[in-house]
């Protein structure tokens, strides 16, 4: 098995374990306000999805890395910029998996307080789970989709996989990259409602699509193989 197969093997499998481990990250508990208590209680369940949260953003990272050196023989500009903004969204999901870490600490010093006078600890499980929701339904996605609209420009312009995908690539991130998150970021929607699971489904069918199709057929060698003996000449 050559190396280009191997990697899109390998790009399929993450991108099914990208999907698992983010819907294993998801828990209610985290994205309710004002219940320290609760979270105290889901302590080790919480622990668990930051857990998933890590792993999530360590998948994201693997991604592009493998994929560099396939793409640039096609668009360094393109590929570069691919890597650059999923790394900076992967920053951005370790701050969002930082600040769960820091709200089971405040939920243990809520319980361990027990005062009447709770109001600060109501405060900062506030500050914190805003900047949280800021993070990883705003900021994350927006930076996540300008990488993935690269990404996809890349694969409509070398053809590596049916062009059908790769126009549905763009607008399912301008659906649920680009338009969710902006509508979050104004309250127009909230999290988890059937508008906002709406603009996500496409992308998430996409990306199982594309992974099924990276396992059974991978990216076109023989237009990887053309580009690399024309660039060699």
């Amino acid at each position: 098995m050559d190396t280009i197969r191997k990697k899109s093997i390998a790009v399929g499998i993450l991108l099914i374990l990208s999907i698992l481990v983010g819907v294993l990250s998801i828990d209610p508990v985290i994205d309710e306000m004002g219940n320290l208590e609760s979270v105290y209680i889901h302590s080790n369940a919480i622990l668990i999805r930051a857990f998933m949260q890590f792993i999530l953003a360590l998948i994201y990272a693997s991604i592009p890395i493998i994929l560099y050196t396939i793409l640039k023989k096609f668009n360094t500009g393109l590929s570069i910029g691919f890597l650059v903004f999923r790394s900076i969204a992967v920053a951005f999901i370790f701050v969002g998996w930082l600040s769960i870490l820091l709200l089971l600490v405040l939920s243990q010093e809520f319980v361990k307080t027990g005062s009447p006078d709770l109001s600060h600890f109501q405060t900062l499980d506030t500050i914190l789970r805003s900047g949280r929701d800021l993070i990883n339904h705003v900021a994350m996605p927006l930076i996540l989709s300008v990488g993935n609209l690269m990404f996809y420009a890349i694969l409509y312009q070398s053809k590596l996989i049916p062009r059908c995908l790769s126009v549905w690539g763009l607008i399912a991130t301008v659906l649920s990259g680009i338009i969710a998150s902006l509508l979050l970021l104004f309250g127009v929607i909230d999290i988890i409602t059937p508008t906002y699971i709406s603009l996500a489904f496409p992308t998430a069918l996409l990306e199982i699509t594309l992974a099924i199709w990276l396992i059974a057929k991978g990216f076109d060698s023989n237009i990887i193989n053309f580009i690399t003996e024309r660039n060699e000449n």
